[in-house]
């Protein structure tokens, strides 16, 4: 049996982690600047096929971070997921011109389709995750975000400061690739050599563009358009930063894999260059590295470019080759994301596929006899659970409370305290006055009347919360 040496990580001291206690500490200058209702940690993937260690790190740490936000700060905390399915699908060339076309995942699938491939890689994986952590997500494409009237009128705004941020966003050349796919086929220009920004005014923008076998078109963007508006990587990020940078209620922080640092370097020149708030708080993510120092790629692995490097197991290539079940594979992750995150030293570094694979071999096998989802209640409410006289607790319908049923164990934290229950019931209503009117006001909170606590869970859950369903989760203790 390993020691629990074996587990240690040692790690070099950084300018970075010797001017924090805590690896949340990232985002408490901006918590304590701006005192959001919420927090919001934002983290993207491409959906272009089985996620790797790389993207399944991330994700984890996104979760516990939302996790450690709750605890340190009383705030409310959720991950928001953002599937990049307009990422390429297919690439061509133009047989006269050479230049390269693309065509995204959502042109080529659809949206079914998009919607079945982020319910094969990330579903279930995000939901093992909220039960483990507690946390609540949200899933959005890009396609559905390229197409809010916000985000493209942000595009648009950023038109008038065009000359100056493409030098950043492209800094070779200066040519932003800038994609509007053909209206017929669904094909774009990938590098964008031939597409121009025609007209811009207050109201929007026509572009003009060459389909390889449609020819000449032209796009006009407005922020009620439908027209597709596909940009690259640095301006993608850019628009969407700059959108999360306006949100005044909720503070959204960006958690990116380690090697995003280097590219955001120029999103922030870039911002620097447009008027109106700072950039948002971002955490870079550990990153996976080979034994030559570089990046793990699972796609030159796949095309055969390069071997796969020492201690890389099946699984860290391609997540959905983990040998147990989607909870044991979140144990895991949670275990090995929460050494890292145990001191930020071990956090804001790199790691090899071997020292990853060493970590992992000794961690301890001994899983907690039960997995219980974690569930932040305020003090009040908390002692009342602890006490036993608060029996029914109130959530609204999030996606991974769909499954809850009676025989589940919910874990309630308050600061440092724990409190186990069994879950005997769960009912569903259509809102929060049919389900204490049925349930019983002294059930939820025996300490408040019937409309104060209408009031109360109203001030934590707003109408679009409402909508989603109303749960009464009958608990009762048990035993640790």
């Amino acid at each position: 049996m390993p020691t629990e040496n074996a587990f240690d990580l040692i790690s070099p001291n950084t300018v970075l982690a010797n001017a924090m206690l805590r690896t949340v500490d990232m985002v408490r200058p901006r918590i304590e600047a701006t005192h959001p209702d919420r927090v919001a940690l934002c983290v993207g993937a491409q959906i272009n096929g089985a996620p790797h260690l790389g993207t399944a790190l991330v994700q984890t740490a996104a979760f516990l971070l939302a996790k450690a936000v709750k605890r340190t700060f009383n705030v409310d905390a959720i991950v928001r997921f953002g599937a990049l399915d307009n990422a390429p699908y297919d690439i061509r060339l133009d047989p006269e011109t050479h230049h390269a076309y693309q065509q995204t995942y959502f042109h080529a699938l659809g949206a079914a389709k998009i919607g079945e491939l982020i319910e094969t890689y990330y579903r279930a994986f995000f939901d093992s995750l909220a039960d483990a952590t507690g946390v609540d997500y949200e899933t959005e494409t890009y396609t559905a975000q390229q197409a809010d009237p916000i985000f493209r009128h942000e595009f648009l705004a950023t038109l008038g400061h065009f000359n100056s941020i493409r030098w950043p966003l492209a800094p070779s050349h200066g040519q932003v690739h800038l994609r509007f796919p053909c209206p017929q086929c669904g094909w774009a220009e990938k590098r964008a050599e031939r597409t121009r920004l025609a007209v811009v005014g207050s109201g929007g923008a026509e572009f003009s563009a060459v389909c390889t076998d449609h020819g000449d078109y032209k796009v006009a963007i407005t922020p009620d358009s439908t027209a597709y508006l596909d940009l690259a990587t640095l301006y993608r990020n850019l628009v969407k930063e700059r959108v999360a940078a306006r949100d005044h209620i909720t503070l959204c922080v960006m958690i990116k894999g380690g090697d995003w640092a280097f590219g955001c370097q120029l999103i922030d020149e870039a911002f620097a260059h447009l008027p109106g708030s700072p950039a948002p708080p971002r955490v870079f993510t550990p990153m996976v590295l080979t034994d030559t120092g570089a990046k793990l790629s699972k796609s030159l692995i796949r095309e055969g470019k390069v071997a796969p490097p020492p201690g890389a197991k099946p699984w860290m290539l391609d997540t959905t080759m983990w040998e147990g079940t989607i909870d044991s594979l979140v144990d895991a992750m949670v275990w090995l994301v929460g050494r890292m995150m145990s001191d930020p030293k071990h956090f804001y570094r790199s790691y090899t596929t071997q020292e990853l694979d060493r970590l992992m071999t000794t961690r301890p096998r001994s899983a907690p006899t039960i997995r219980a989802r974690e569930m932040n209640l305020y003090r009040r409410y908390f002692d009342l659970v602890a006490e036993g006289r608060k029996t029914i607790e109130v959530r609204v319908r999030y996606p991974n409370l769909r499954t809850l049923a009676p025989g589940d164990h919910i874990r309630f934290v308050c600061g440092r305290d724990e409190c186990l229950t069994r879950v005997t019931r769960v009912a569903v209503y259509n809102s929060f006055e049919q389900m204490i009117d049925t349930e019983g006001p002294a059930n939820v909170n025996p300490d408040s009347p019937r409309d104060q606590q209408l009031a109360s869970i109203r001030r934590i859950y707003g109408p679009e919360k409402e909508a989603l369903g109303v749960l009464a989760i009958e608990i009762e203790r048990a035993g640790s």
